[in-house]
């Protein structure tokens, strides 16, 4: 099938399975969606310990059935929904990031009342956790995934870059970061361009290609970035 590409053609950048919902809500929208993760998820299932007063989840991807009934605190409000959709009860977001996440649980959790189980992608969490230590909690951090990143692009994808036309979309600074290594070099055809960024660490990424423009959405959530479109 041929494609149109034009401004309302938007790149969807996230893994999946967050990219198909991604794309079936912009496509509500009227946009073509052109779906191109540049992260794949491989889910591990961690030992997890015997008590925890409280679970922090730093993205979706950590969830996943059979987690302890405790009380659940994300980063942001798609990961509590999907927490919710889980079956948890007792779930509380942050609403922006990690640094709200530490936050939040200084201000609703007792260090002395047991030590909070910090659910992460590979790499990640780890300035959350040291941040909860520094409030005084023992964090025991597990890896609930990794994300590895992909080495081309889908054939749409590239012609979308190459015709210079639409918006690109991305969910964070570590997609950000494998999109530009997986531009090198980047089309001229970049410059026109628009990136959306979810946050300004991940602008900060986005930052050394070429684009048009990089626009950073006023809250760190979809609804937020699709607001940013035309």
């Amino acid at each position: 099938m041929t494609v149109q590409f034009g401004d309302t053609t938007i790149l969807v950048t996230r893994p999946e399975p967050g990219a198909s919902e991604t794309a079936r809500r912009l496509a509500e929208r009227g946009f073509t969606p052109i779906i191109a993760p540049i992260l794949t998820i491989a889910r591990r299932t961690p030992t997890l310990p015997p008590t925890a007063q409280a679970i922090l989840v730093t993205s979706a991807n950590s969830l996943a059935p059979g987690l302890p009934t405790r009380p659940l605190f994300t980063v942001g409000d798609t990961t509590a929904a999907k927490a919710r959709a889980l079956g948890h009860t007792d779930v509380t977001s942050a609403g922006r990031d990690a640094a709200s996440l530490a936050s939040l649980a200084a201000d609703r959790l007792d260090p002395d009342a047991g030590p909070l189980l910090l659910l992460s992608g590979g790499g990640q969490g780890l300035d959350l956790a040291a941040a909860l230590r520094a409030h005084g909690f023992c964090v025991i951090r597990r890896v609930a995934y990794t994300a590895r990143p992909v080495t081309t692009l889908p054939p749409q994808a590239a012609a979308m870059l190459a015709a210079g036309h639409g918006h690109a979309l991305f969910f964070s600074p570590d997609t950000a970061r494998a999109f530009a290594r997986l531009l090198v070099p980047p089309p001229v055809t970049l410059s026109a361009i628009q990136a959306i960024a979810i946050s300004p660490a991940t602008a900060a990424a986005l930052a050394p290609l070429p684009w048009a423009r990089i626009r950073v959405a006023s809250h760190p959530n979809q609804d937020a970035m699709f607001a940013l479109l035309p």
